[in-house]
């Protein structure tokens, strides 16, 4: 019982820290083995089991290796480790994927059974946002209800509201590196354009969106370059940033905003999820 509190304690600390890690539960035994059903571990990306326990030498290699699958891809898994004579029986062989189980064959004496449930907890997308104009207002409030980590960056002069986000910047300085996603909207609106967008392209980005005329877009970009920024950070940048869909209002440019940014997060998931249905 011990055990399961520390795995639990430890999950909010990290889930609150925003850090990644793996959840793995013991769903299903038979036979001997070492680990019971309920039994549960936390895996940190780089392998080691931070808290909990799943049983000895003979599922932790399976186990371990699909966890840094699913934080590469982001997926959960059921893996199941039999005896080599049930896997036969199967038609499967050690390493291979049918019906959505991953098998893995349990080299113990034992010839237990154990199938354990590997997902993934990835810290929530970011989403930096650059400007206090009413567009980067609505997008810090519709973005948090869609599980975003909303940071806005303005400087505190700018701000006439308080604004819904999880972080404020006081300026257009943010940190260059990222451990997740993130994704960068300029919504300055003419109050620091040239420094939001400097920002922006020097840091590590999933997207860089500028709200803003092609105009606009185009003149900023030529500034920048005069500056010594490279083409190929400057090519980042969509400007204008959302989807076209005949947006007016800042809510409504925000909206469209958010819906390309989900378009790119999710690209490609409904079709895998379509044909694996």
């Amino acid at each position: 019982m011990t055990m399961h509190v520390d795995v639990m304690d430890l999950m909010a600390k990290l889930k609150s820290s925003e850090e990644a890690f793996v959840l793995a539960t013991v769903v299903r035994t038979v036979s001997v083995t070492a680990a019971k059903a309920g039994a549960k571990a936390i895996i940190r990306p780089d392998g080691t089991i931070a808290a909990g326990w799943i049983g000895g030498g003979c599922a932790r290699g399976a186990v371990l290796r699909a966890a840094t699958q699913s934080l590469r891809d982001g997926k959960a898994r059921l893996v199941s480790i039999q005896p080599g004579d049930l896997l036969a029986d199967l038609g499967v062989k050690p390493g291979e994927a049918h019906g959505g189980v991953q098998f893995a064959r349990n080299m113990c004496p034992s010839q237990g059974t154990m199938d354990v449930f590997v997902e993934p907890v990835l810290p929530r997308p970011s989403l930096i946002v650059f400007g206090a104009s009413p567009v980067a207002l609505a997008l810090a409030a519709q973005a948090r209800p869609l599980g975003f980590n909303v940071t806005l960056a303005a400087p505190a002069d700018d701000l006439v509201e308080a604004p819904e986000a999880d972080h404020l910047v006081d300026g257009f300085t943010i940190e260059p590196e990222t451990r997740g996603e993130r994704y960068l909207v300029v919504s300055t609106q003419g109050r620091g354009d040239e420094a939001a967008l400097k920002a922006a392209v020097a840091a590590e980005a999933d997207y860089i969106g500028f709200v803003g005329s092609h105009r606009k877009m185009a003149a900023l970009k030529q500034e920048l370059a005069e500056s010594g920024i490279g083409p190929n950070a400057l090519d980042r940048v969509k400007g204008p940033a959302g989807l076209d869909l005949g947006a007016i209002t800042p809510e409504e440019i925000a909206l469209s905003v958010l819906a390309e940014i989900i378009s790119i997060r999710r690209r490609g998931q409904r079709g895998e999820t379509a044909q694996q249905a």
